[in-house]
């Protein structure tokens, strides 16, 4: 090939935020709001059937943990505190698994335009934040019910909320742009996402498990969250965390996912298309 011969260079396909901020933000309220409709659009009981999983998960769980293993005896308010960690990872359970396939479910749009690709898992993450709030009102309204003060740091929530955001936002942007090359990511997460369920103080306090398992679980970064929870919103006399570590070790994991989240799809933003 001579020098003046054109060369051929790799045309890279769209980026994560393709088209500005501004477009993506209306895109991303645009197909969150649709999608949270069309969910409900047609059913009788609209929200309401959102609300039935978690009730139903909670009422077998009480039953197993106040009557089987007897630790709902153990923890002050056991039963509005169980209610309030199964609403706030089903948040993250049901945004996470739910981002798996949302990339390559808009398969159509993703080949065919120029379109923000980052849009599409933020966008389940935030049709799943609109029934987080409303499932959040109503695990107040236990709360409330069941005889517990409201506290100053109630006010505190949006803290924890926010982080669970983030954290979820990050996992759902790290497993939507892996799954159209590794479609394996699916099945992993399922059991992953299981997995985590145990791992993470939803069902226990963590003061209640002990050694190496309990120093795995501190690790967990969604366990902060559950526990400031329980101290916050709960019971304002609940232990802390037995070391800064146990705090320090969460929140820098949790930053390095949310690191590795924008890089993984940056990455892979403009390859997608190749790979559905």
């Amino acid at each position: 090939m001579s020098d003046g011969a054109l060369r051929l260079r790799e045309v890279r396909g769209p980026s994560a935020l393709g088209g500005g901020w501004r477009r993506s933000l209306e895109l991303l309220y645009l197909m969150a709001s649709t999608e949270f409709k069309r969910t409900y659009f047609g059913t009788v009981l609209g929200y309401v059937w959102s609300l039935c999983r978690p009730l139903l998960l909670f009422a077998v769980l009480l039953a197993v943990f106040t009557h089987v293993v007897r630790l709902g005896r153990l923890v002050p308010h056991y039963p509005v505190l169980l209610l309030l960690n199964i609403v706030l990872f089903g948040f993250f359970q049901e945004a996470t698994a739910t981002a798996v396939g949302s990339v390559v479910n808009q398969e159509a749009v993703v080949r065919k335009t120029q379109f923000p690709r980052l849009v599409i898992p933020l966008a389940v993450v935030l049709t799943s934040a609109f029934n987080l709030g409303l499932n959040v009102l109503v695990a107040f309204a236990f709360i409330l019910g069941f005889g517990v003060s409201p506290m100053w740091t109630w006010l505190l929530l949006p803290v924890l909320l926010a982080w669970l955001l983030i954290l979820t936002t990050a996992v759902a942007m790290i497993l939507s742009s892996l799954y159209p090359r590794f479609r394996d990511v699916g099945i992993i997460w399922a059991v992953g996402s299981t997995a985590l369920f145990y791992a993470t103080p939803v069902l226990y306090p963590l003061q209640r498990i002990s050694g190496t398992i309990g120093r795995i679980v501190a690790l967990n970064p969604l366990t902060p969250v559950f526990e400031l929870a329980r101290r916050w919103i709960i019971q304002p006399d609940a232990p802390l965390a037995a070391s800064t570590v146990d705090v320090v070790v969460p929140a820098a994991i949790s930053v390095a996912i949310c690191g590795l989240a924008v890089w993984i799809f940056t990455r892979e933003a403009p390859r997608i298309a190749e790979e559905l």
